[in-house]
């Protein structure tokens, strides 16, 4: 297994109280380049939430939101859960599997949230499920198991 290239940046956010700024350390890798600012915060003792911000860039050609930017913020909210619920760096974990249900198409311009529960964990997995929200509207369910690092 190759070494973490950077480290998460989990820490208060200044224009948004009462989240944490989610970001890598090092411009350019997939999360920050691919969704852009995401914002997280813990909802209970077995729950979190992280935000995106929809902009033009994350569009499919009916103007809505693209499918594969809301798969790669279902994953990305597995570790930002696993990191705010568990207290673990995420580095050397990894998704193996990811079973998802589109429900609606989400909207452009308006904050899209992916809200992970942890339901077990064990010595070397952690079982979650989720919804992705916007506003009121359900987008997409989903639940997967990640491996925890070595």
């Amino acid at each position: 297994m190759s070494e973490p290239l950077g480290n998460f940046v989990c820490e208060p956010s200044p224009d948004h109280p009462g989240w944490n700024r989610w970001s890598i350390d090092i411009d350019g890798l997939f999360q920050s380049a691919a969704l852009g600012e995401m914002l997280v915060r813990g909802e209970g003792p077995t729950s979190a939430r992280l935000r995106m911000f929809p902009e033009t860039r994350h569009a499919n050609l009916l103007g809505t939101v693209h499918g594969g930017v809301t798969l790669a913020l279902m994953d990305i909210a597995l570790f930002s859960t696993f990191r705010v619920l568990l207290g673990s760096g995420a580095p050397g974990a990894m998704t193996l599997d990811l079973s998802s249900q589109f429900l609606a198409s989400a909207r452009l311009g308006e904050p899209l949230d992916a809200v992970t529960e942890v339901l077990r964990e064990t010595g070397r997995l952690v079982f979650m499920r989720g919804l992705i929200e916007q506003g009121e509207a359900r987008v997409a369910a989903y639940s997967a198991t990640i491996r925890k690092p070595s």
